[in-house]
């Protein structure tokens, strides 16, 4: 008996690191017939269930498990958020950057009052302690709250080290202050007793719990700040959008417009787009012929010509007239939301890599506390007295506070980020640094990726007799008078040659060309069929010329006057001076590049002779983008992919690797894991040398983090470093940490 299965989508709360979401996701496989996949870096768990259960059930299960799960909000309802309130998100963000900022501010004294002797006065530890007590106490409280939460359900990771670290090195603080002499000959305490010691003085450790709070704060408010940016993807596509639309009420002589709101839009009504407005969703042209500026769904440059029975996308922009359209599709079905929705879809189904801390410290916490008690436990064993127990306790607790495991990560993020970021190189965080190191293929944009974006003057073939200038001349002149995209082209260039002359008598034939008289010349410029409709014959020479231009991806255009045919203009997308460079160093990279476009395959394969690239893809659609990432995906490969338009978003995210330019659209920005800011190609092979050597730097300090508690360990339990020495140690850890990873501010482009 075959059982139907739903779908759907939590949204997770709570989680702290990688080992969380394997906790919840763990819970809610027990449950029969349930399959769920949950995203830590998405806070999101994607569940299949059958109808034996209920979505409130696997609510009930996420939150017996320690974490709180909330049904997302409709995708309507959820666009507001996305254009300006603040979300759940947001307020946590917001919430932790206080935490951070008040608790730096209050460390920053107590680690220069422990560190720099001149500094200390008399009685400065108890002012050490007033500064510390809110840091360790409320700055680390999600580190303390976590920790018990893992606590309950039996469960240890970094956010127990932090804790029992932090906590161990203030509570032994408090014992100095209060029962020792914490080091300074003379000091009063509120307490008349004493424990004996044998070395007649107690020390603290006051800088080593506020500044480890402080430092791993830092650590978390920046993953959080990269956590929100990977939301932000949707939230450009649920705002490009149009917002409200005039829909057509009545027929014949009674119509009248009526402005509404998007949401309220249905199927088979009629609605009017006036030039400079948002197509409101997807349709069909009933009246009316304009230019569409659809760059920012396509990310195309040129704008398509649509007339009666053309289909229009939602959200793109009317360049020209008036247009009347009837809607298609609305709401999810619109190819806005689908683009929307594939995003999502390939950004909750990428792989989140494990944190090698977190995986190690599963093992590695319960085993440093069993051996802290143990060294405690043996000493008293071995008659060596309460106090000299619990200080090799305390200071194997110290040598094993996870500093510079905390700070292994975001230190070398740090620096290599803002290197990057100094060479216009912005990277997401830890885990897209994984992907930089696995990556075997990368499939290049054409449009504003390998090429520039933008239209310009390729060739002026002239008439036997005719002047190749003046042909360009008079063809600028009457498209000065014109917005198109080649318009402005051929404009630009016959500027350069010479002044414009005043064009009269203008007008423009949508899709076609435009006309006008110039210096008592008739001239018509564009397609053949606008010169056969005035009766102007094209001679064979010209005609080969304009064919051949297509034939290499070039948009060609035929310029007459007085009734001939004097020459054809070619313009088209210019190649990127640095886009050749660049594929071969991706190629020295270990990198095979491919084309990918939504452009016809002659103008794909011109561009790809021109930068060596030997794979082409041409003539696809923006859905049909994220298929070629899969299916190379689905060959074994390790896919980055390169792109600037909208329509680039979802294999952007889809890839293993998404790097986006940043001369791009926003939306695809958002959804890359790497945005090259200078628009130069050649910062592709120069992020992902950034980001492999990152990783290296990364997996170094962790390497010689836990090779220091491996070592250091032993020597404290045996009572051979004092908790000072321990603190001393764990301090010169992090220090190597942090200077390993200042090594990275060397690193050169290549350009």
């Amino acid at each position: 008996m075959s059982t139907t299965t739903r779908d759907v989508e939590l949204v997770i709360g709570g989680m702290t690191c990688a080992s969380c979401a394997a906790r919840v996701e763990k819970k809610l496989n027990k449950l029969d017939g349930v399959t769920a996949t949950v995203n830590y870096a998405t806070e999101k768990a994607r569940v299949s269930f059958p109808d034996a259960v209920t979505p409130e059930d696997l609510v009930h299960t996420v939150e017996q498990t320690g974490y709180t799960a909330t049904l997302p909000a409709p995708r309507e309802q959820a666009a507001p958020a996305a254009t300006g309130a603040e979300t759940d998100q947001d307020r946590d963000l917001r919430t932790l950057r206080q935490r951070f900022y008040v608790s730096a501010a209050l460390a920053a004294p107590v680690i220069a009052l422990a560190m720099v002797p001149a500094m200390q006065f008399r009685n400065w530890q108890w002012a050490s302690l007033v500064l510390a007590a809110p840091v360790v106490v409320w700055g680390g409280w999600p580190f303390h709250r976590a920790a018990v939460l893992n606590l309950r359900h039996g469960q240890s990771t970094m956010d127990t080290l932090i804790s029992v670290g932090t906590l161990a090195a203030f509570g032994w603080s408090l014992y100095a202050l209060f029962l020792g002499t914490a080091g300074e000959p003379g000091m009063t305490h509120p307490f008349r007793f004493t424990l004996e010691r044998t070395d007649g003085s107690a020390n603290i450790y006051l800088e080593a719990a506020a500044g480890v709070t402080a430092f791993l704060l830092a650590g978390r408010f920046a993953e959080a700040r990269a956590k929100r940016a990977s939301g932000a993807a949707l939230r450009a596509l649920l705002a490009m959008g149009a917002k409200d639309v005039t829909v057509l009420r009545g027929e014949g002589d009674t119509v009248r417009e009526e402005r509404i709101p998007v949401s309220e839009l249905t199927v088979g009504t009629r609605f009017v787009v006036r030039p400079g407005v948002k197509v409101a969703t997807d349709g069909e042209v009933e009246q009316g012929t304009s230019a569409l500026d659809v760059s920012m769904v396509t990310g195309e440059s040129v704008p398509i010509e649509v007339g009666p029975g053309d289909p229009v996308i939602g959200a793109t922009v009317n360049a020209g007239g008036r247009l009347v359209v009837r809607a298609t599709r609305v709401g999810s079905e619109t190819q806005l939301a689908q683009m929307a929705q594939l995003v999502e879809d390939a950004q909750n189904g990428k792989a989140q890599v494990q944190r090698l801390a977190d995986r190690v410290s599963g093992v590695f916490v319960p085993v440093v506390i069993v051996l802290a008690l143990a060294t405690f436990w043996t000493w008293v064993g071995i008659g060596g007295g309460w106090t000299a127990a619990f200080t090799a306790a305390v200071a194997v607790l110290i040598v094993a506070c996870p500093c510079a495991l905390g700070l292994a990560t975001p230190t070398a993020l740090m620096v290599g980020t803002g290197r990057g970021a100094q060479l216009g190189l912005l990277i997401r965080g830890p885990e897209v640094l994984e992907s930089t190191r696995q990556v075997d293929t990368v499939v290049l944009d054409k449009t504003g990726t390998v090429t520039t974006g933008r239209m310009a003057l390729q060739d002026v073939v002239a008439a036997e007799g005719e002047d190749p200038d003046e042909v360009l001349r008079l063809a600028g002149a009457v498209e000065d008078a014109s917005e198109h995209p080649v318009a402005s082209a051929i404009a630009g260039a016959a500027a350069e040659v010479g002044g414009l002359p005043p064009v009269t008598d203008f007008s423009s034939t949508p899709g076609l060309g435009v006309q006008g008289t110039v210096e008592g010349h008739a001239v018509v410029v564009g397609r053949p069929a606008l010169l056969a409709d005035w009766s102007v014959p094209v001679p064979d020479d010209l005609t080969y010329a304009a064919d051949s231009a297509r034939t290499r991806g070039a948009t060609a255009v035929v310029v007459a006057w007085d009734g001939a045919a004097r020459g054809v203009v070619a313009v088209a997308d210019t190649v990127k001076d640095t886009s050749a460079e660049a594929v071969a160093q991706l190629r020295r990279l270990g990198l095979s590049p491919m084309l990918l476009t939504g452009d016809n395959e002659a103008a794909a394969r011109e561009v790809a002779r021109q930068v060596g690239i030997d794979e082409v893809i041409a003539d696809v659609l923006p859905k049909d983008k994220v298929e070629v990432v899969k299916r190379l995906q689905a060959q074994g490969r390790s896919v980055a992919m390169v792109g600037d338009g909208v329509n680039d978003a979802a294999a952007l995210a889809q890839a293993d690797l998404g790097l986006a330019m940043g001369t791009g659209s926003d939306v695809a920005i958002e959804a890359s894991d790497l945005t090259l800011v200078r628009g130069d190609l050649r910062a592709a092979p120069d992020a992902i040398r950034l980001a492999r050597r990152t990783l290296g730097t990364i997996k170094g300090n962790l390497f010689w983090a836990f090779a220091y508690n491996v070592a250091a360990i032993p020597l404290a339990a045996t009572g051979l470093l004092s908790p000072m020495i321990a603190g001393a140690a764990m301090a010169l850890s992090s220090v190597f940490v942090v200077t390993n990873s200042l090594r990275l501010r060397g690193f050169r482009p290549s350009l």
